[in-house]
């Protein structure tokens, strides 16, 4: 198979999709594979190693495009991609189509296979490809929470850990995943006073036996969540639906209750955001305010750490793109459930529920289609 790896042009997104280890494997494995010149130089691989791993460097995007099989990726296709698209093509990346009508319908109408990434899911309902830039966002989102509480960034000026005879900040965190687990770890490891609510009465007994004393577990409903905006200083949002839109916990009107300087770091914003003022933002202009409150919506924060976070997420990716590649997607599809699930549109069919109900799409069962 011929599989294409373009260069991200989504602004200030550094990560690749594949390292030269990963074109080692591959073309080991009998596959060729097209690298778009400096796609890894953002996070720090250099032409010659993709060279000496058996990479074949192509200088414009439209020709990897244009040749690919497979299109590996780390963002969605963005606007000046679509032309490029091709049916019957596989794109293999992070789409997030919940978030966006119009790249869903693009895909749609260009008859390509879109496996996405955040959507392969083990039996176990973990989301391997999803999860090691979870455990990154989770990790930023305090690092950046804690910067725009400073008073030089417009914050309160509040240390999050505190100093002794002077209270810590206190964090509250929506959602006991991936993502408000390792947000929780850090606020906690940097002394402040954590509040994490989630739906599941087991994920909180699993964290009740992990998480350090400074860590409070709720149960989170609507009462609770006003309660506990009403003392946060900073807010992470940290809710996922597989493939869906975030459910907004955090209305317009809730900022009223929250001391102005806090801030809100919204990790779900590529779903949508469970903060209904959230929108997304870039790593260039990160930040706005509504009511006095500082919005923090960056859509691909593991890009602000681009090497740790294409390491990350290729260690993960690549056995995947293996059995794409070397079974075709519709048997790599059958043969693994995890893959399976990560179909979202089939050559022009909508596959995955999460999208067709986000914009009133018509659901193809993918089992007739694979």
């Amino acid at each position: 198979m011929i599989i294409g790896v373009p260069r991200e042009i989504k602004q200030d997104e550094n990560r690749v999709a594949l390292v030269p280890s990963g074109v080692e494997a591959l073309v080991a494995d009998g596959h060729t594979v097209l690298v778009q010149r400096q796609a890894g130089a953002g996070s720090g691989f250099a032409e010659d190693t993709y060279v000496a791993a058996g990479a074949t460097v192509v200088a414009e995007a439209a020709a990897v495009w244009e040749q690919a099989e497979m299109i590996m990726k780390v963002k969605e296709p963005i606007e000046p991609e679509w032309p490029m698209m091709c049916a019957g093509q596989v794109i293999f990346t992070y789409f997030h189509f919940a978030a966006s009508e119009a790249l869903t319908r693009a895909v749609v109408d260009s008859g390509a296979v879109a496996v996405a990434y955040e959507t392969v899911q083990l039996p176990s309902g973990e989301l391997p490809l999803l999860t090691p830039m979870s455990e990154v966002a989770g990790r930023m989102a305090v690092q950046e929470g804690a910067k725009y509480l400073e008073a030089v960034s417009g914050g309160l000026g509040v240390l999050l850990g505190g100093v002794p005879g002077v209270m810590p900040a206190n964090v509250l965190i929506l959602g006991g995943g991936v993502v408000g687990t390792n947000a929780a770890k850090m606020a906690a490891g940097l002394g402040a006073n954590v509040t994490l609510l989630d739906l599941s009465l087991d994920r909180l007994r699993y964290l009740s036996d992990v998480m350090p004393a400074n860590v409070t577990l709720l149960h989170s409903n609507r009462h609770t969540i006003l309660e506990e905006l009403a003392r946060a200083q900073l807010v992470i949002g940290a809710v996922l639906l597989p493939g869906a839109k975030a459910p907004k916990l955090v209305r317009r009107e809730d900022l009223a209750v929250m001391t102005e300087g806090s801030v809100i770091v919204d990790v779900a914003v590529d779903q949508g955001g469970c903060v209904e003022t959230a929108r997304p933002t870039t790593h260039e202009a990160p930040t706005y305010v509504v009511d006095g409150v500082i919005h923090y919506a960056v859509a691909n924060m593991p890009s602000g750490v681009p090497r740790t976070s294409t390491l990350a997420l290729t260690n993960a990716t690549c056995p995947y793109a293996r059995r794409l590649a070397g079974r075709g997607w519709r048997t790599a599809c059958r043969e693994d459930s995890a893959l399976f699930q990560g179909l979202n549109i089939i050559e022009g069919a909508v596959v995955y529920p999460g999208v067709a109900e986000a914009f009133s799409m018509e659901l193809v069962d993918p089992n007739e289609l694979v």
